[in-house]
């Protein structure tokens, strides 16, 4: 799940960068596809090193001793995970040919100078004599043989890293088909690159079934190096299952032979190599075949060989380092992908790709092709040009006219009322007729608190009427202070009952506020005013 996870989030950057070009032919694949798995791509050696005695018993007794190092295989692997388990081919490690016959045949030419291909098929000579010490030297072995061979395999596998190891590192096989054409599985002994082990490849869950899938193929020819980076091609899947021969190839359009054409990649060394999904760029099978036939086995038959050698292919630190990289720059992203570049380097310092592609950023960063680049200065263009005026002028006058609208409003209430002419006989339209009064005047509103500049409101008691003061308007009791040496007004002269009859001991008042004292009052009840001053 992490590696499909990881794959599909590598792909939605892909898509992007893609999304802006040209529509493309059938065979044409989005550039970048492989960058996934080539970094996992590996150069795979095998070859016999022969130990072999010649007993030469015609003359007299000679013991020869020589060393060959007689070619097995050679092929492309890829690794699937950071130990280092390569998946490749069997026949690219192992043979069905028999190498002691090879090196009987080359130490009897050698010594008795003799004619005898040096091939690994079973030869005679004409002098019957060496013609039996030559049969008694090929395998098996016997009680008379004339030979004693002794045969060791060393596989190495040179990994995709720049500068390029020239010595690569030893793998030892811990699963063969036994079919020529199926799955191997190796593991390293000694040493492996990179203390986070060793770029992987993701596999895919399945082998698409439709006709004419687009796929990638990807291998080495020759040992890596920096005039020989890796071959990378394009191809396209027949529809169905594999078969017993393996998947084939069709060009949907039939431009290409594709089979004669991954055939001769086959056998320039690109056998046992990824086939490689166009989508996602995961490994769907491996390279099979040579000549004019070039095919595949599939994804499933690798997990298999996996499982039997419990070898668990899974992604590492640095495949997870390397797709978020790969993600900025197919994005163009550049600026941001020097940075992601680096720390792949830093895992793993030999890392091609992520060097190439570093390289690329670079050169690329800060430049109109840098798509952050882009973005920033199209942020800063819509930054200095601002929103736009006319949302601003329009709301600014809304909010005038509703101040002015607001103060023409409070004004009118404020004004005080026109006062009627001709007294109050007189009326608008001269209707009153004479001696007879006219409409009463319009009641006045009174202003709700705070309407005024400083209201003074009535605070109503159970307490006798307060004295008004003269010329107040109608209806606009106001609370005022008494002189405090003048005598209390004559309540009878406001038309109040006079309650100085009814107290005859004499009743007193607060000076201040006219509020009604107790005879032991020292202070007013009401304001705090003291009662004698």
């Amino acid at each position: 799940m992490r590696r499909s996870g990881s794959a599909l989030t590598l792909l939605g950057g892909l898509v992007l960068a893609v999304a802006a070009t040209a529509p493309a032919l059938a065979h044409e694949h989005p550039s970048g596809i492989t960058d996934l798995v080539t970094p996992a791509v590996v150069r795979i050696e095998a070859e016999a090193h022969v130990d072999i005695t010649l007993l030469d018993h015609i003359g007299e007794l000679v013991h020869v001793e020589r060393s060959y190092k007689v070619p097995i295989g050679s092929g492309t692997g890829t690794v699937v995970n950071p130990e280092g388990g390569v998946v490749t081919l069997t026949r690219v490690v192992k043979t069905g040919k028999d190498v002691a016959v090879y090196a009987a045949n080359k130490i009897f030419a050698e010594h008795h100078k003799v004619k005898i291909p040096l091939d690994f098929e079973r030869h005679t000579v004409k002098d019957d004599q060496l013609n039996r010490h030559l049969q008694e030297c090929y395998p098996p072995k016997q009680p008379t043989a004339t030979c004693i061979v002794d045969v060791t395999t060393e596989i190495r596998v040179f990994p995709n890293i720049s500068p390029a190891d020239k010595e690569g590192f030893k793998a030892e096989i811990v699963h063969a088909d036994p079919r020529p054409d199926g799955p191997a599985v190796l593991m390293p002994v000694g040493r492996a690159d990179g203390g986070a082990g060793l770029p992987t490849a993701p596999l895919a869950a399945a082998v698409p079934d439709k006709e004419g899938s687009p796929v990638a193929v990807a291998g080495f020819t020759g040992r890596p190096a920096a005039d020989l980076p890796e071959t990378v091609d394009i191809a396209h899947l027949r529809a169905g299952g594999a078969g017993e021969g393996g998947r084939r190839f069709k060009d949907p359009e039939n431009k290409v032979d594709e089979p004669r054409k991954l055939g001769a990649l086959v056998d320039r060394g690109l056998l046992g190599g990824p086939v490689i999904e166009d989508k996602k760029g995961e490994v769907v099978g491996l390279l099979i075949g040579g000549g004019r036939d070039g095919r595949m086995i599939g994804v499933r038959e690798i997990a298999k060989a996996l499982a039997e050698a419990r070898i668990t292919p899974r992604r590492g630190p640095i495949d997870a380092a390397f797709e978020q990289a790969l993600t900025r720059f197919h994005t163009k992203y550049y600026g941001d992908a020097v940075p992601a570049f680096q720390r792949v380097l830093e895992l793993y310092p030999g890392h091609t790709v992520a060097a190439a592609h570093l390289k690329t950023s670079q050169l690329k960063r800060g430049t109109a092709e840098d798509e952050g680049t882009r973005r920033a200065a199209a942020a800063t263009e819509d930054e200095g040009a601002g929103p736009p005026l006319w949302p601003l002028l329009a709301a600014g006058g809304v909010l005038v006219a509703a101040v002015v609208a607001g103060a023409l409003l409070l004004w009118r209430r404020r004004s005080p009322p026109e006062p009627v002419e001709g007294g109050s006989g007189a009326s608008r339209g001269g209707d009153t007729r004479p001696g007879e009064a006219g409409p009463p005047p319009p009641a006045l509103r009174r202003p709700a608190p705070g309407e005024t500049a400083d209201p003074t409101v009535v605070v109503s008691r159970s307490f006798p009427a307060l004295p008004k003061t003269s010329g107040t308007s109608p209806g606009r009791p106001v609370l005022v202070a008494r002189d405090p040496g003048a005598r209390p007004a004559d309540p009878a002269a406001h038309g109040q009952p006079d309650v100085r009859a009814a107290d005859p001991a004499g009743q007193k008042y607060c000076t201040a506020c006219g509020m009604r004292l107790g005879p032991a009052h020292r202070f007013c009840g009401y304001c705090g005013h003291p009662s004698e001053t």
